[in-house]
């Protein structure tokens, strides 16, 4: 972490102090609810296939295809709520990036598909004065929000698969938000509401001390 993280109320050293610590209980048995309950809003990890996924809820949202709906609201003149099957009538693309955590480890060729922003908000028709999206997950209460300039960028996506499967419980069925040039806790998982707004907002963890614009290798996780 750079040299911000001893004033940062929450930086990455503490953050992987607490995974540890998360580690430390799972072994001997105890929950890491329990551990963590006074330290930090994270409270599971799981490790597969050179992941580890992070949830500060206790449990993980369930996905339901047939009642699942986005919503995409805020500074738009037309309203969407769109289920899944609306999501994957749209036009669809593909790319494979790496994904960067701010803890420090990486994925590398990771194979996404799901939808450029520039066709999931065409319908919604985006009002001159919105200038950000904010992102809203079912995993309450985990938010985050990017420039509209940022998530029209090429490499950005909404993304519905991963490795040529849908996407699981874990990786934040049904849709996540993917921008590689980010660290992850900017690609919200679970999404279930997009809100247009005039300006960026502060998510779950930039409110504990984590970069806004969280670009690799240029933010506070390194």
């Amino acid at each position: 972490m750079d040299h911000s993280s001893d004033s940062r109320p929450y930086g990455r050293r503490a953050f992987l102090g607490i995974v540890a610590a998360g580690i430390g209980a799972l072994v001997v048995g105890r929950p890491l609810e329990r551990v963590t309950a006074h330290l930090s809003p994270i409270t599971s990890l799981f490790v597969s296939d050179g992941w580890r996924i992070y949830t500060v809820a206790s449990t993980m949202p369930e996905f339901d295809p047939n009642t699942w709906r986005l919503e995409i609201g805020g500074l738009v003149s037309n309203p969407q709520t769109l289920s899944y099957d609306d999501l994957l009538s749209l036009p669809q693309a593909e790319q494979v990036s790496t994904f960067h955590c701010v803890t420090g480890w990486t994925v590398e060729d990771v194979h996404w598909a799901g939808v450029r922003f520039a066709d999931l908000l065409a319908a919604a028709k985006p009002l001159p004065q919105a200038k950000a999206l904010s992102f809203v997950s079912a995993e309450l209460p985990y938010v985050d929000s990017l420039t509209l300039e940022q998530v029209l960028e090429p490499d950005v996506m909404l993304a519905h698969r991963l490795d040529g499967a849908p996407l699981s419980q874990p990786h934040g069925a049904p849709v996540r938000v993917v921008i590689p040039e980010m660290y992850g806790y900017k690609g919200v998982k679970w999404l279930q509401r997009i809100e247009l707004t005039a300006a960026p907002i502060d998510g779950y963890w930039e409110q504990r001390g984590y970069d806004r614009d969280a670009f690799v290798g240029h933010s506070n996780g390194y």
